[in-house]
């Protein structure tokens, strides 16, 4: 994340209210959420993982620009 300059907080936020989900194409066991963050030019983070004692394990986060015009 920090090679990212992705900061945890929004990840927990799109994590927590996410403009948009998605089901993994291969593995159904993941989880896509996706969400604009404004306070980096309003791009999408897409934040894939996956339910582990009921809480997430975050698998991978990055930004999507693919997924910016589809939000």
């Amino acid at each position: 994340m920090a090679q990212r300059g992705i900061e945890r907080a929004w990840v927990a936020r799109v994590l927590g209210n996410p403009e948009s989900i998605e089901p993994d194409r291969t593995d159904q066991e993941l989880t896509h959420h996706l969400g604009r963050i404004a306070e980096h030019e309003g791009r999408v983070l897409r934040v894939v993982f996956k339910r582990e004692e009921g809480r997430p394990l975050v698998v991978t986060v990055y930004f999507d620009r693919a997924a910016r015009k589809r939000l």
